[in-house]
């Protein structure tokens, strides 16, 4: 695997979600049993002040090292500094501006912010303004099981064209299913795995996996620890 770290993760979908789902204080207990010094954080799901209740409980944990944030657009500069300085972060994501408008300059953090594909692939404007790409590779697998040609004509140019800085890992269903954040939604790619094989599509991007690889599910952090086994031997077997 070189230097490449596959990374379990703290996540907050549940917050905004009608399903029955492992909340973040949940994760926390298991990170502190498991004694964990390192994870990704997606602060996807939480508002200011749930945030602020998260970095404090966080504190009290064994974590010391988070290379990886998925940033929110409601984020001042000062909320970045903190995390950046006390948890070592090497990159951060942010979603495209078109479904997220920026509301802070982050400028000072360009070079370490990388923009996500999700329903949309972030054009070369804002591309050269960051970092460069983080792929979402359950967004990509999901857009060519719809034939998107579309979507996936404009990833390629942009793997092709920017610096992969970080990436997420998601499952991939065989049939689309309700999503997290909305039941009505159906999708192929979900944020809950229930089997492994639900992870077996990254077998077709081995070539465009970067150094820090999050694993983006909702489920608890012992089932996450397994996926990551399982993706250490998909990134490990050679093809």
């Amino acid at each position: 695997m070189g230097n490449r770290k596959i990374l379990v993760s703290l996540t907050s979908l549940a917050a905004i979600s009608d399903m029955n789902l492992s909340g973040w204080r949940s994760k926390i207990e298991e990170i502190n049993s498991l004694g964990l010094t390192e994870i990704a954080l997606f602060l996807t799901g939480l508002g200011k002040e749930e945030r602020k209740d998260l970095y404090d409980v966080l504190e009290n944990t064994p974590i010391s090292s988070i290379p990886h944030v998925h940033l929110r657009t409601d984020m001042a500069l000062d909320e970045i500094d903190y995390l950046s300085d006390k948890y070592k972060v090497e990159a951060f994501n942010l979603h495209s501006s078109t479904e997220f408008p920026l509301q802070y300059d982050y400028g000072k953090y360009a070079s370490k912010i990388f923009l996500e594909n999700c329903y949309v692939v972030p054009g070369e404007s804002e591309l050269q303004k960051f970092g460069g790409l983080c792929i979402d590779f359950s967004h990509w697998e999901e857009k060519k099981l719809e034939n998107d040609q579309n979507y996936c004509e404009k990833m390629e140019r942009a793997v092709a064209n920017y610096m992969i800085g970080c990436a997420h890992v998601s499952a991939i269903k065989d049939r689309p299913i309700p999503v997290v954040i909305n039941s009505k939604i159906k999708e192929f790619s979900s944020h809950v795995l229930e089997s492994m094989h639900e992870l077996d599509y990254i077998k077709k991007y081995k070539k465009y996996l970067p150094n820090i690889i999050s694993i983006e599910l909702e489920n608890p952090i012992q089932e996450q620890l397994e996926a990551k086994k399982y993706l250490e031997n998909i990134i490990n077997t050679v093809s």
